[in-house]
């Protein structure tokens, strides 16, 4: 870095010291504020500000830091302020200067940074995602906010003729990490493009001492700390969701699925005598698996339940359960209706070889039958051997999106946060609009 030219103010008779040389149009003085002319020769005091309040730079001015690879000084500092909603919002803004590389700033807001360099491109108006936006080299920036900021302190030296109270429209349109930003003063517009930084970052280009400031909310460019974390998540639950599809696969393949019993049977609750009966003896062959039993009925209008033993032939061992069966149909003012199922499914784990019968006892609705003499169902019995059990799948799979779901949930609770600061804040529900009112 070149040597800096020193002089005094002449409101004060602090010293000063002109690092921007050429390029500097204006400066204030550290001691007293005094706004003035660097052109001028006897340094012309431009305009005094009397501070209610010294503003303490967290980069103090003079410091040298490097950022992408070339050393910047701080030469100048200063606070924008906006107003929304009758709410003062201030950030800090310190220009640095290279005299090769010229003049790029750092922003501050509640501990969140921006490394910012004007442009001379001007991006092109758009739209996406349903807001106005701008394309810049192929990207588009979201608008997120217009203000009016006004320069409420100043301090150091800078490229243009600075003054407290100056006021600019400033927008905003955002690409997390990057924003796009626009000042108009008068009839100048000038684009700059800044790039969130975090504090330690920031500490670190400037060997700070001390930690930097924590960072409070969401900022409006702040990338997101779930959205990589959320695709990752995702693409590794979607790789173990086809080594399961792939493991039902196999599973439907190599499992034996034999049918070791089928028939189809008459059950009439006005019929006398014994309601129970006993099938005939099946065999279950090969190693030990689990059963399933398909009831299929013909119901209309009406429920049955059905009482059911597996037993083993030799051991006498019984796996005693139950299955209800109902089926309902009809037609309103909506239109046709359903309601139920006229079979059901039952499985059995783990039921070794062996030969077995089944013990089967249905019953009926009695009013009905009652009112019905003539009621009947007819239904088929099928068991199978060794069925791959796709609950068990599902339900596995169902665990697996558990991981990625919430962390989608926590991004786009993040995303809430950051819009609701901007000028494309969700709307708050007529509920809560007509207590606001009140």
């Amino acid at each position: 870095m070149a040597a800096v030219k020193g002089l005094n103010c002449p409101n004060c008779g602090a010293a000063l010291e002109i690092r921007g040389f050429e390029h500097t149009l204006s400066v204030v003085c550290v001691n007293c504020l005094s706004v003035l002319d660097a052109k001028d020769p006897n340094f012309r005091v431009l305009q005094t500000f009397q501070e209610r309040e010294r503003i303490q730079a967290l980069i103090p001015l003079g410091s040298r830091g490097k950022l992408h690879g070339d050393t910047y000084e701080a030469i100048g500092f200063q606070v924008r302020t906006i107003e929304v909603d009758g709410i003062l919002y201030s950030w800090h803004e310190y220009l640095l200067f290279n005299p090769f590389k010229g003049f790029r700033y750092l922003t501050q807001y509640n501990g969140h940074w921006n490394d910012v360099k004007t442009l001379k491109a001007v991006p092109t108006p758009t739209s996406a995602k349903g807001k106005p936006a701008m394309s810049l080299l192929g990207e588009n920036y979201l608008h997120f906010q217009t203000a009016q900021a006004e320069t409420t302190y100043v301090m150091g030296e800078f490229p243009w003729q600075v003054k407290v109270g100056e006021k600019s429209t400033v927008q905003d349109f955002i690409s997390p990490p990057r924003m796009l930003s626009a000042e108009t003063t008068g009839d100048e517009v000038v684009w700059s493009l800044g790039e969130y930084w975090t504090g330690a970052r920031v500490w670190e280009a400037f060997k700070l001492g001390g930690h930097p400031p924590a960072a409070v909310g969401t900022f409006a460019n702040q990338p997101s700390p779930h959205e990589d974390k959320a695709k990752g998540v995702w693409v590794t639950c979607l790789a173990l969701l086809v080594m399961l599809a792939v493991l039902a696969f196999l599973c439907v393949t190599f499992f034996g699925q034999e049918e070791v019993f089928r028939q189809s049977y008459s059950f009439s609750p006005n019929r006398s005598g014994e309601a129970s009966l006993v099938t005939p003896v099946f065999a279950l062959k090969g190693r030990t698996s689990n059963v399933e039993l398909s009831i299929r009925t013909d119901l209309s209008n009406n429920w049955a339940f059905f009482n059911f033993a597996l037993i083993n032939e030799q051991t006498g061992q019984a796996y005693d359960f139950g299955r209800e069966v109902s089926y309902y149909s009809g037609r309103d003012s909506d239109g046709s209706w359903t309601e139920g199922n006229s079979g059901d499914t039952a499985l059995i784990p783990s039921v070794p070889p062996g030969r077995y019968y089944l013990r089967v006892e249905p019953e009926m609705d009695p009013q009905t039958a009652a009112l019905n003499r003539a009621v009947s169902m007819r239904y088929e019995l099928r068991l199978r051997r060794d069925v791959p059990a796709f609950s068990y799948f599902l339900i596995a799979a169902l665990l697996l999106l558990v991981p990625p779901a919430m962390v989608t949930l926590r991004a786009a609770g993040f995303e809430r946060a950051r819009w609701a600061e901007s000028d494309h804040a969700p709307v708050a529900s007529s509920s809560s609009s007509d207590g606001d009112d009140e």
